[in-house]
């Protein structure tokens, strides 16, 4: 998948499918922007 340089923005993506998903993005060179109401989760997730 080419993702090098694209912005991403996944919702839903402090767990589950959606963390998944912005795992691979991330991974594929992609700027990704997470919005989930899991606060914590979501911070759990940028540390990453």
């Amino acid at each position: 998948m080419e993702m090098q340089g694209q912005s991403v923005v996944v919702t839903g993506g402090a767990s589950g499918i959606g963390k998944a998903t912005a795992l691979l993005l991330a991974r594929e060179g992609a700027r990704v922007f997470v919005g989930d109401v899991d606060e914590a989760g979501g911070q759990a997730l940028a540390a990453k």
